[in-house]
């Protein structure tokens, strides 16, 4: 069992009540699988826990871009946070009301503003002062007043990845609390905005709950000095434990620490790896077999353009036979490694898995979040499909198909 959803039975890899064997023979490798009931699970974990501070959860859009997924959510009563013009986008196309929109971002271009306020989008966090300006303008010219929160950058070193923590001094995210005390000073030049909020995030993976306390207290104490904000949104983060003896926060543990703290203010959330990450699983291939320099290498048909995350941060994915016959059989070490003309491009180093061959499926667990939506065409690789198995967990499909060659000339001339 790796969690209700995706576990093992009989020496079959099962995605709620659907073999990965059989979704694998009609759809082939490489193939993303997301467990939708799974994703609703753990929506509604963290929706439950913060309960207390009535706060709502806008879904991460940059963590997994799927229509399926953002529909699923949407439907579930969850609002999407955005970072790009494009995310927003999406969102509108789930369903997702404008109002339900946070639109974030450090480098909005003049077209994706026009656009969120076109859209009349319900939040858009600001990131310096040239962007509020930007915005003024052109949201007086469309006749509109948009609600707008300032991301606060707390100086909070937060126990991640360092490719990964935002909230740090040097980080490119955010203002200090002296620049947003100065562009809150100038609000009056904004008529057209509406300075409601403030908004932190100091990174993903949070390995503690205090270092997001300090935050959140540093944003509450900055609000007090600003009479019109009366929202905080506290980002996301929340970890995801990618080995199983990894011992990780639980939300209801940032839940509790953080009531005290916010009381009194609207709170926005913004989860995308929490609630999706262990929902996915990305299947592939054994190509061949090699053993030279010492070393023992399990050649598979994904690669770094299927899965970013080990060759970007050496991140870990638990990886385990789509069917394994033999639990008690001796593991042994290997480098699997994919397709892609890069030394780079290795998804496991010195991982103990039990025998395999050739045409073997193997499954790489918790590659719900940051698998697809970091996935490339480099070298000509089509990407590979996304496969959803629905709510119910007996019935599934193909949410986006296999590109083709044919795709990737599509847009050339």
């Amino acid at each position: 069992m790796f969690n209700s959803s995706i576990r093992r039975t009989a020496g079959h890899l099962f995605c709620d009540d659907i073999r990965v064997a059989d979704i694998v023979a009609e759809v082939g490798t490489p193939v993303y699988i997301y467990s939708l009931k799974r994703a609703l699970e753990n929506y509604e974990r963290i929706r439950a826990a913060f309960a207390p501070l009535d706060a709502h959860v806008h879904f991460s859009a940059k963590a997994n871009g799927s229509l399926a997924v953002l529909r699923a959510l949407v439907g579930a009563g969850a609002g999407i946070d955005a970072v790009s013009g494009g995310e927003v986008y999406l969102a509108l196309k789930a369903g997702a009301s404008a109002e339900n929109i946070v639109f974030a971002g450090v480098g909005k271009t003049m077209y994706e503003l026009y656009f969120a306020v076109q859209q009349n989008i319900g939040w858009i966090n600001l990131e310096n002062a040239r962007e509020a300006e930007l915005l003024n303008s052109i949201a007086l010219t469309a006749g509109k007043t948009m609600r707008v929160s300032v991301r606060l950058n707390p100086e909070v070193h937060a126990q991640t990845h360092p490719h990964i923590a935002t909230g740090h001094g040097g980080a490119k995210f955010g203002m200090t609390a002296d620049a947003v005390l100065a562009l809150y000073a100038r609000r009056a030049e904004f008529p057209a905005l509406r300075f409601e909020g403030l908004h932190i995030h100091i990174g993903s993976q949070l390995g503690d709950v205090e270092a997001t306390c300090r935050a959140a207290q540093a944003a509450v104490d900055l609000a007090r000095a600003l009479p019109t904000v009366n929202t905080i949104d506290i980002g996301g983060g929340f970890p995801v434990a990618y080995k199983p003896d990894a011992a990780m926060p639980d939300v209801s543990a940032f839940a509790g620490a953080l009531a005290p703290i916010l009381a009194g203010y609207q709170v926005l959330l913004e989860p995308g790896r929490s609630i999706i990450a262990d929902a996915g699983l990305l299947v592939t291939r054994v190509l061949y077999l090699k053993e030279q320099g010492g070393a023992a290498q399990v050649i598979v048909d994904a690669g770094m353009t299927d899965l970013l995350r080990p060759a970007l941060y050496d991140a870990y994915h638990a990886i385990v036979p789509v069917y394994e016959a033999n639990p008690d059989a001796p593991r042994r070490q290997v480098n699997v490694v994919g397709p892609v003309c890069e030394t780079t491009d290795v998804l496991a180093r010195g991982r103990e898995i039990p025998p395999v061959a050739p045409n073997d499926y193997l499954a790489l667990l918790t590659a719900g979040a940051y698998g697809m939506a970091m996935s490339s065409n480099y070298n000509a690789r089509p990407r590979p499909p996304e496969v959803v198995v629905e709510p119910d967990g007996k019935t599934w499909r193909i949410a986006r198909r296999r590109e083709s060659w044919d795709d990737l000339v599509a847009l050339e001339s």
